[in-house]
């Protein structure tokens, strides 16, 4: 753990204020759910991210995005890349990028197809790949975006269909429905 040198009082509700600066460095926004762990006398928050739970079942739902769409198929909660199937496995843990993440927030579904004049955008921080096509889908559990899915290519051939529409926003509702029985 990093000292931070902030020192905070908790108020008479046991409510303790975290500084701007550690919630914009964290992209911790009102109402992120955190997690508190504690060891002996330690207090650790951690922020939330039901997706990340269930690492494993993301890895197998990515591989068969991918195998049902035959293009590349990632699984991301609202911070982070959590599976991939088809190429770009080093993505795994990276941040999403501010375009994927605002995406996330605007709760829509986006098609891109570079051949019709599309712009495809970054999946992480710094991803400077060329991506030809994407359907990027979030992921909303009781109205609460807490990821995405995405299917994407980087061949020239390939074009996106509203079938993958369809598919993406399948998966988008399967692992939503997991979250809320």
């Amino acid at each position: 753990m990093k000292a931070t040198g902030i020192v905070r009082r908790i108020d008479e509700l046991g409510r303790v204020v975290i500084p701007k600066e550690i919630r914009k460095t964290l992209r911790l926004s009102s109402g992120d759910p955190l997690e508190i762990f504690t060891e002996r006398d330690e207090l650790l928050f951690k922020k939330y991210s039901p997706i990340k739970s269930i690492d494993g079942y993301a890895a197998q739902f990515a591989s068969g995005m991918s195998e049902i769409s035959g293009h590349a198929s990632l699984v991301c909660d609202t911070d982070s890349i959590i599976a991939i199937a088809g190429g770009g496995r080093e993505y795994v843990g990276r941040a999403v990028s501010g375009e994927l993440e605002r995406i996330m927030r605007d709760r829509r579904t986006v098609l891109i197809n570079a051949s019709e004049g599309g712009t495809a955008i970054p999946l992480i921080f710094g991803d400077e790949k060329s991506y030809t096509a994407q359907v990027i889908t979030p992921v909303t559990v009781e109205g609460d975006v807490i990821g995405a899915c995405v299917l994407y290519s980087f061949s020239q051939e390939v074009r996106m269909r509203e079938t993958d529409v369809k598919l993406a926003r399948m998966g988008a509702d399967l692992l939503s429905r997991r979250f809320s029985e």
